[in-house]
């Protein structure tokens, strides 16, 4: 059995998911996992979790005998690759980083003012007809104490169409709110 399936297997019978596995040069085996998605709920992997699934693999990766010098299990992190269809669904609404295998072209670019050679973009996932798109504004972040007028137009929203096939990387968009998370359909308050 090959050394993913072996991984793969192991963590989702432990009820977790996989998410990534990399191997270094080194001899590291990293492993990254998260809580199978549940529709509203908010799940997230803690030391415990890691703590299990490493004691886990210890046992069959030396049962298997593959070679590596040192394990290391993870949650994904607040900027967690998206790999699979079912993740662009989960993350849907989000905001995310992409990367374009080659550049968007001139006749993508024409009108739009991007650069026809861009390949990176940030901006919110959303489902398209097509598979998926990246929705953004190149209006610039608005600085801490910055007055703003209220006759300024906004930059229009720019959408981008893709499918999986067109990616690099796809990844959340690392964003910290000290204030902590709020869910989606409710409205922010302050306290």
């Amino acid at each position: 059995m090959a050394l993913h399936e072996t991984i793969e297997q192991t963590v989702t019978g432990l009820g977790y998911e996989l998410v990534d596995i990399e191997r270094t040069a080194g001899g590291l085996l990293r492993v990254t996992i998260d809580q199978p998605y549940v529709q509203g709920a908010e799940q997230f992997i803690n030391a415990e979790d890691c703590e299990k699934v490493t004691r886990q693999l210890q046992f069959v990766l030396e049962v298997e005998g593959a070679a590596y010098s040192r394990l290391e299990v993870s949650s994904p992190g607040i900027d967690r690759p998206l790999r699979s269809e079912k993740d662009f669904e989960r993350f849907a609404g989000e905001l995310i980083d992409l990367t374009l295998k080659v550049p968007i072209g001139a006749a993508a670019a024409a009108g739009s003012g991007v650069s026809a050679s861009r390949k990176k973009f940030r901006g919110t996932l959303e489902r398209a007809a097509s598979g998926w798109q990246i929705v953004w504004s190149e209006e610039p972040a608005v600085k801490p104490g910055q007055k703003i007028s209220k006759k300024r137009i906004p930059a229009p929203l720019q959408a981008l169409g893709f499918t999986l096939d067109e990616i690099v990387q796809a990844r959340l968009a690392p964003v910290v709110d000290f204030k902590g998370r709020r869910p989606k359909s409710a409205p922010a308050t302050e306290i």
